[in-house]
């Protein structure tokens, strides 16, 4: 009779659940959750660091009953509140349903400009009409916030609520994200409050990653130490080290040897550490390789043109004429490398010839762009 009584109570308890636990057993993972708060989590990278929040969703409309406009203030009360269970007299909300919210980064992190530590937090909130408080807890383990202890934060922030479109079931969603910082939101009906997570020093951090990669599998091919050192040295960092990482690319152990990639990057690598005569001596040898071919000595051209080097641009686009004549994108090399010296009319005539040899109507339309404005003397092509 008990156990019937108990079965009897449940979707009456139910709509309680995302504040009162139920008297009953811990629930097996293979009946569905009550009061069909289904688990959800969301993972997002935030430069080298991965961010993840999982959570308990609850619903606005429960069976029937529409909570809309009874949630913030009502089922989920402003400030800290007295639970009747185990004791506490003063919890926050555990920022979802059931069991608790995670929230877990790879890496240190600075969440509205705090530090919080690499680690797994129990997530709360303190409601609030104008503000809210999170709570990152190092308790990430119990069930809800019958169990919070204020001696285990970790962390405090302050967030403004804001109005936002309708959401049915209450949402964690990365709102805002860019290469170094990205704003989370909780989401539920009409409200949203953000939050900043943000990562220091990225690049240092992407490095310090590549260097223990290197060590291990990834460090027995060519392309991966070239790679790294490209990125040093797009983001002018840890230079001697890229140098270092480019030596490795087109020693003898890789086979980076022949490549004119690996080689245009140990160039570049050399004379970001100022050793321009080393550097002028490995340029010359990556497009003259065997193996080399236009497009790739072509792109060799751009990236120095992009590095501001305009004459060695030239001299690497016309030794692509020499090697490989009336071959595309000879032309267009040559196009660019005049323009970018201020040449107007040796760059029409090389525009001119590279019209005819236009693989695609793309490129055709981007040349005829270019001869339009060389023909006006303006040598600020794309």
């Amino acid at each position: 009779m008990k156990q019937n009584m108990r079965v009897l109570a449940l979707p009456a308890l139910a709509a309680f659940v995302t504040l009162f636990p139920f008297s009953a057993p811990a629930q097996p993972h293979y009946l569905p959750p009550s009061g069909d708060n289904q688990r959800a989590s969301v993972t997002q990278q935030v430069g080298p660091v991965t961010v993840s929040i999982s959570y308990g969703s609850p619903r606005v409309v429960l069976k029937g009953n529409d909570r809309r406009g009874k949630i913030w203030g009502a089922l989920v009360p402003y400030g800290l509140t007295a639970l009747d269970f185990n004791d506490c007299k003063s919890c926050p909300w555990r920022a979802g349903a059931n069991e608790g919210t995670v929230f877990t980064v790879s890496d240190e992190v600075k969440i509205q400009g705090k530090s919080l530590p690499a680690g797994s937090y129990g997530l709360f909130a303190i409601a609030g009409a104008d503000e809210w408080t999170f709570i990152f807890s190092k308790n990430a383990t119990s069930w809800g916030a019958y169990w919070y202890d204020p001696g285990e934060d970790v962390l405090r922030v302050t967030a403004k609520p804001a109005k936002s479109d309708y959401h049915e079931w209450l949402t964690y969603d990365f709102i805002e994200r860019e290469p170094a910082k990205a704003t989370v939101a909780l989401k539920w009906e009409e409200l949203q409050v953000p939050f900043t997570i943000a990562v220091d020093d990225v690049p240092a951090r992407w490095v310090a990653r590549m260097r223990d990669e290197l060590r291990g599998y990834t460090g027995f091919s060519w392309e991966n130490w070239q790679r790294a050192a490209d990125y040093c040295l797009q983001n002018k960092i840890n230079l001697p080290q890229a140098l270092d990482w480019a030596q490795r690319a087109t020693g003898p152990n890789f086979g980076g040897a022949g490549q004119v990639l690996a080689q245009t990057t140990l160039a570049r690598a050399l004379a970001a550490n100022g050793k321009e005569d080393d550097a002028a001596k490995v340029w010359e040898k990556a497009v003259n390789l065997p193996g080399a071919t236009p497009i790739q000595i072509h792109m060799v051209g751009r990236s120095l043109q992009a590095e501001g080097k305009v004459q060695q641009a030239l001299s690497i686009f016309q030794t692509n004429a020499k090697r490989f004549p009336d071959q595309w994108p000879v032309n267009v090399g040559l196009m660019r490398g005049y323009a970018g010296v201020g040449d107007a009319k040796k760059a029409l005539g090389a525009a001119r010839l590279a019209l005819k040899q236009a693989p695609d109507d793309l490129n055709r339309k981007n040349i005829e762009g270019a001869i339009a404005k060389l023909e006006k003397g303006d040598t600020k092509i794309n």
